[in-house]
């Protein structure tokens, strides 16, 4: 099957993102809750610990199996139930350390929420792997929230198919 890439470059002051818009036929404070609460991430891509008010969470994203490393990510805004950014700080072994910088914001209208989401694309040679990434994760999240099984969501159906979309979208 083959599923349609929806991320879209965008700039904001002078910075490149990949951003991603999905709508909801859900109140603001169930879609906040399906992005932020631990037992509702673990549904889709994965869960978090610690204390968020310390500025700070560790993340593990259990949907890639159970081998995958805890990431701390940095709450750099925390705005319930509209706004939050993060960054990841990975160090690289050998190479340059990565930095991810997430921003989600929320908006409601007459029971509709749309959720758009953004990555900071500092690096563009690796839009070709999280383009689709997110695409597959998200849809993941919309299966999760409509009662779908989030099983049927396959990556092999985003990759290596959009590859070449996200590739033209950040060359």
């Amino acid at each position: 099957m083959s599923i349609e890439p929806t991320g879209r470059r965008e700039e904001h002051d002078g910075t490149t993102y990949i951003v991603y818009t999905r709508t909801f036929h859900a109140p603001i404070d169930a879609v906040w809750a399906a992005v932020t609460e631990p037992e509702r991430l673990v549904r889709w891509i994965g869960t978090w610990t610690g204390d968020p008010s310390s500025g700070q969470v560790a993340f593990r994203m259990t949907a890639e199996g159970e081998d995958v490393a805890e990431e701390i990510y940095r709450i750099d805004v925390c705005e319930p139930p509209r706004h939050l950014v993060t960054r990841s700080h990975t160090p690289g072994e050998g190479q340059p350390d990565t930095v991810w910088r997430l921003e989600l914001n929320l908006e409601e209208s007459d029971g509709v929420t749309t959720l758009t989401f953004a990555q900071e694309m500092s690096d563009p040679a690796v839009a070709e792997n999280v383009g689709p990434g997110w695409d597959y994760y998200l849809d993941r999240l919309v299966a999760a929230e409509t009662g779908a099984d989030v099983a049927t969501v396959a990556w092999d159906d985003y990759y290596p198919a959009q590859a070449e979309h996200y590739r033209a979208e950040f060359s």
